[in-house]
């Protein structure tokens, strides 16, 4: 019987680690503190090192780490952020429960990231922030976000859960606005056991405050003393000593990503139009993309998904509903039609199995069933 091919799956890298993993629980357990403890110092510090981010600041999952960016960098109630309407929802609900209001802009069809024509008629006089979103592959067009959020006195925050190892003429994905977060969810390009993120920042007061909001509102150091209401979103020293057994491999792992997508591009190459494979946008900066998803766009595509499921093969559907059109945010008066580039996605985004451990003759059982799928007239 031939073997399935998750849509994701870490087992032989964290086989291959096993020594080093088991050497820091072995240190985890010898010092007893197994919430916010002496490894998830060290691994603030060595991700602020990979970044060149003044502040590395771990919080409990990116979810976490992007409400209390909001509010840290003093958003609230009465304000409004501009967000794109093709993400995860968690880009849109931080600004709710930071108590601010979304506001949603289409997407370039080519990164699906915000479309930093559509900012300017979106600000009003309660914009207090632009928040990007960098997803799959690159990162968003920053230089022009960033030029009309300065003409406007606005905040650029950056939900950059994806961007990991991106830079983008010479700063990492987070730090060319006023802040950002890393997700490490297991699926990430650096993948913890479970929930973890991080805060990244250059601004001092912005991430004290970010500090004090991850842990109920206490300072660093002042147990028990609270100045704000915060939350508790401690990042567990079990996730930062796995996240910092596989930090010392991501370069590879991210060059390994690379080599994966271009068999994908070639395996795929002769299935155009019915199949559109990424593109990277070229930018004036220097770029360095990372191929976290590999994204395909298709006709039938939610065929296409199960004809793959019943291959073996795993998938992720990217996003079958646009923010904009989610029914906790039918209030804020947005119809279908509205974002017409990110409601096409909706139907025809599909990620196809990323990750390190594949292998060349993954790639070709997965481009090999796709092309099947399409030879045969997909759905009959």
């Amino acid at each position: 019987m031939t073997s399935a091919i998750p849509f994701y799956t870490c087992a032989a890298s964290l086989e291959r680690q096993r020594g080093e993993i088991d050497a820091l629980i072995d240190e985890l357990f010898a010092v007893g503190s197994f919430t916010d403890g002496a490894l998830v110092r060290r691994l603030e510090r060595r991700i602020a090192l990979f970044t060149e981010a003044r502040h590395a600041i771990a919080c409990g999952n990116a979810t976490d780490a992007l409400t209390i960016m909001l509010m840290a960098a003093g958003v609230g109630a009465g304000d409004e952020v501009i967000v794109p309407s093709f993400s995860f929802f968690a880009s849109a609900s931080s600004i709710a429960h930071a108590g601010a209001k979304p506001v949603f802009v289409d997407i370039d069809p080519v990164t699906y990231a915000m479309d930093p024509t559509q900012v300017s008629a979106a600000i009003t006089p309660h914009t207090r922030a632009v928040m990007p979103v960098h997803l799959f592959t690159q990162m968003a067009d920053m230089a022009v976000i960033a030029d009309v959020a300065r003409r406007h006195g606005l905040l650029v925050l950056e939900d950059s859960a994806e961007g990991i190892g991106m830079w983008l003429g010479g700063k990492h994905a987070g730090l060319i606005g006023d802040a950002g977060v890393l997700s490490f969810f297991p699926t990430k390009t650096l993948g913890a056991l479970g929930d973890a993120g991080m805060v990244l920042t250059n601004d001092d007061r912005l991430a004290e405050a970010a500090r004090m909001l991850r842990s109920h509102g206490q300072r660093d150091g002042e147990p028990q003393v609270y100045h704000r209401l915060g939350f508790n979103s401690r990042m567990d020293s079990l996730q930062a000593a796995i996240l910092l057994a596989r930090l010392g491999r991501l370069p590879e792992d991210i060059a390994r990503r690379a080599e994966l997508a271009a068999l994908y591009d070639r395996g795929l190459a002769g299935l155009s139009p019915s199949v559109s494979t990424p593109r990277v946008r070229c930018r004036p900066e220097r770029a360095s993309p990372v191929y976290y998803v590999y994204l395909i766009e298709c006709e039938q595509r939610d065929a296409l998904a199960r004809h793959l499921a019943d291959e073996g093969i795993g998938t992720e559907t990217y996003y079958p509903v646009p923010l904009h059109l989610q029914p906790c945010f039918h209030g804020l008066g947005y119809a279908r039609g509205d974002m017409p580039v990110a409601e096409r996605a909706c139907t025809r985004t599909l990620g196809l199995p990323m990750y390190p451990d594949m292998t060349a003759a993954h790639v070709e059982r997965v481009c090999a069933a796709i092309a099947d799928f399409f030879q045969r007239g997909g759905v009959r």
